[in-house]
């Protein structure tokens, strides 16, 4: 499993505006060049998140983007939700066809997995990621 680029991308840009928190504004401009990030997917973001209620945007001086509840209220879960829609691993769950449908023996598991899975990414709020940079792995 992995997440989309968008996904991946969603949660780089709440980390740089998290890193704005008490009150500072930042454009999607100013989060494009602290990620490395092309403007216009920024942009698309930035309508994704603030139509989820993550972000907020004020118009005009002294206007941006900012979060729209504090950091430690925001989960990764949420984050991947607002760019994928709900967190599903299979396409049966959230209403799509299989060709096992009919004899499948582990379809009432999968909302298990599923909730499993967003639990994990739920349990991981937005302040983690804005705080620290993510510790390196040693190669073995």
């Amino acid at each position: 499993m992995r997440l989309s680029n968008l996904a991946d991308y969603a949660v780089l840009t709440m980390s740089a505006a998290a890193r704005h928190c008490g009150g500072a504004r930042a454009s999607a401009a100013e989060l494009a060049a602290e990620t490395g990030l092309p403007a216009p997917t920024v942009q698309k973001l930035v309508s994704k998140l603030s139509a989820a209620g993550l972000l907020r945007s004020t118009r005009g001086t002294g206007g941006g983007l900012q979060l729209a509840r504090p950091a430690a209220a925001i989960s990764i879960a949420d984050i991947v939700e607002a760019v994928e829609g709900p967190i599903a691993l299979t396409a049966c769950i959230d209403g799509g066809t299989c060709a096992v449908d009919h004899d499948c023996s582990v379809r009432s598991h999968w909302p298990v997995i599923n909730d499993a899975l967003r639990g994990a990414l739920a349990a991981i709020p937005l302040t983690q990621l804005a705080a620290t940079p993510a510790p390196t792995r040693e190669m073995a």
